[in-house]
């Protein structure tokens, strides 16, 4: 079972129906108690960093979800489930902090000529660890759907599992033991986020 974490986040119909599409038994997870014996994690994310540490806070999901960590058992996070992993965000002069499982900051994209901010739509990954076991069967070049102004910059270099140009190279998804997390949305990603998500089910049947 998957433990889909919810908060209020838009985007988790989405993520939940991909993740039943990919043959995953999921369970919406709305306190800590309810994680139980969940074989894997999923924090999804639309909205605004501090939005998303606060929610996640005022249902005690924030330390649930560092203590699953610490499991060993798979995790995912989904955009600003990813960004929720870094220490702090430049957003809005956001002062709540992060989980801090990953040292560094959420930046929003550089302002530059012709570059529009929000980056919505389709982009390219460069993946930068061929090993990682989400991109199995996944081309490097491969496009996925993004939706964001703010990105994390990793202190640590070797997480890094892809990189994406917009204006900026940046890490568009990382990976450490247990850790995985996208600036992508899967979930919107067709083909490419269908394998990915079911790159993710898999690793937590193993």
């Amino acid at each position: 079972m998957i433990a889909l974490l919810d908060y209020g986040s838009g985007n988790l119909r989405s993520v939940h129906k991909s993740l039943l599409k990919v043959g995953a038994d999921v369970r919406l997870v709305k306190a800590p108690d309810d994680i139980g014996d969940a074989c894997g994690l999923v924090l999804p994310g639309v909205g605004a960093f501090d939005d998303c540490i606060h929610a996640l806070r005022q249902q005690e999901l924030l330390e649930a979800a560092k203590d699953f960590i610490t499991t060993g058992k798979p995790f995912l996070g989904i955009c600003v489930g990813y960004q929720a992993l870094f220490e702090r965000s430049e957003e809005f002069n956001s002062c709540a902090a992060g989980l801090g499982v990953f040292q560094g900051s959420v930046v929003r994209f550089s302002k530059k000529p012709g570059l529009k901010i929000p980056q919505i739509g389709w982009n390219q990954l460069e993946i930068v660890k061929s090993d990682c076991p989400l991109y199995r069967g996944i081309a490097s070049g491969s496009y996925v759907y993004f939706v964001h102004s703010f990105y994390p910059q990793p202190v640590d270099e070797s997480i890094v599992a892809t990189r994406t140009d917009y204006g900026d190279n940046f890490a568009s998804s990382v990976w450490r033991d247990n850790i995985f997390a996208t600036q992508f949305h899967p979930e919107k990603s067709q083909k490419v986020g269908l394998l990915l998500l079911k790159n993710f089910v898999a690793l937590t049947k193993t």
